[in-house]
């Protein structure tokens, strides 16, 4: 896709290399699926807990939005969004770690205990057990240390990298 300001020579279309190879298109939908993939993780560990998240409930939905959003345009090769989005990953594995190993206080697994309340989910009624939870808070950190993992190599296949190059001659135009 070319932008609207871009001037290109008459007979010439602008390519982009990069975007061709099998590894740029792997690592653009792996990026993408694992965006989407932490997203709904989050969504569902907000959902169902929503009375014991103690104020982080616009952040999450703003986490989750960001991730969607990023997803979107990750699949539309914007090459800029990856740093941004390795770094959102690097800051909610720091917290899914804090929260899973207590290192704030109380885990989900500690709240298996009696004199700890049920989690109650955003439409009322019970939430998600503690167990699930904790599950939940694990797999968010393992879907962190994939998108770091996944979005370094991506940074490094120069998808933005465009060269302007004659149109090919179509025969019988």
């Amino acid at each position: 896709m070319v932008s609207p300001a871009r001037h290109v020579k008459p007979g010439h279309v602008v390519t982009y290399p990069n975007r061709e190879k099998r590894s740029s298109r792997v690592a653009r939908v792996a990026v993408a699926l694992i965006l989407v993939l932490s997203a709904l993780l989050l969504l569902a560990e907000t959902i169902g807990g929503w009375s014991k998240l103690a104020g982080l409930v616009p952040v999450n939905f703003v986490w989750c939005l960001a991730y969607l959003v990023m997803a979107y345009y990750v699949l539309r090769w914007v090459k800029g969004l990856l740093p941004i989005a390795a770094g959102l990953g690097a800051l909610m594995l720091a917290f899914a770690v804090i929260a899973e190993t207590a290192a704030a206080g109380v885990s989900w697994g500690d709240r298996n205990t009696p004199g700890y309340a049920p989690a109650h989910a955003l439409f009322g009624g019970v939430g998600l057990s503690p167990g699930t939870m904790s599950a939940l808070t694990i797999a968010i950190a393992i879907t962190q240390a994939l998108l770091i993992a996944v979005c370094i190599p991506a940074l490094r296949q120069g998808w933005s990298i465009e060269y302007e190059r004659p149109a090919a001659v179509v025969p019988g135009t």
